[in-house]
């Protein structure tokens, strides 16, 4: 249910078991990332305040499932969602609800990525250390100014700027875990 993640979460008995279930899912394989509706799963953990859980998760599922061969899709592209999560997802964000003007952040792929904007801004995603090894978000730069949140809003993309992302090998656990203000926005 993307579109109330913290109720969901509530009679599942809260945050904590929440990602319990969440790490079950992922551990013992029952996510098949070629089901589209189930796309967001992986942002989830951001919403429970574990936003490091959804940088392994996208860096993981995008060296599994996404290759350049024949087939380099798992599941059926039949309406470009698959490509579609790969793009934004390499990118640095998703939109894990449509409708809803927030973008939950991942795991760029990317030392730089710009996406221009229908107002001719561009928004820019730019990281530091980024590499297989480097998926986890150690901080973010947004325009100048420390950013602590794990999504962005479509008013952030919409004004142009950049988001500088300084990755690290280890989970930075500290970094957008503010479950309170997550289950509230989203």
């Amino acid at each position: 249910v993307p579109h109330d993640v913290g109720g969901l979460m509530k009679i599942m008995g809260g945050n904590a078991r929440f990602i319990a279930k969440l790490d079950t899912m992922f551990e013992k394989g029952y996510y098949w990332h070629g089901n589209e509706p189930g796309h967001h799963t992986a942002y989830m953990y951001a919403y429970a305040g574990a936003p490091w859980k959804t940088q392994r998760q996208v860096r993981q599922l995008i060296r599994e499932e996404y290759t350049a061969d024949p087939g380099g899709l798992s599941g059926n592209e039949d309406g470009g969602q698959m490509s579609s999560w790969v793009v934004f997802s390499m990118m640095g964000f998703y939109p894990v609800c449509p409708g809803k003007p927030y973008y939950v952040l991942g795991s760029p792929s990317f030392e730089e990525a710009s996406v221009q904007m229908g107002n001719h801004k561009f928004f820019t995603i730019k990281t530091v250390n980024n590499s297989p090894e480097n998926c986890y978000i150690q901080s973010a730069i947004l325009n100048g100014k420390p950013f602590t949140k794990p999504y962005l809003t479509h008013r952030q993309l919409a004004e142009g700027g950049t988001l500088l992302i300084n990755m690290g090998p280890k989970p930075k656990v500290t970094w957008g875990n503010n479950a309170a203000e997550l289950s509230s926005v989203f």
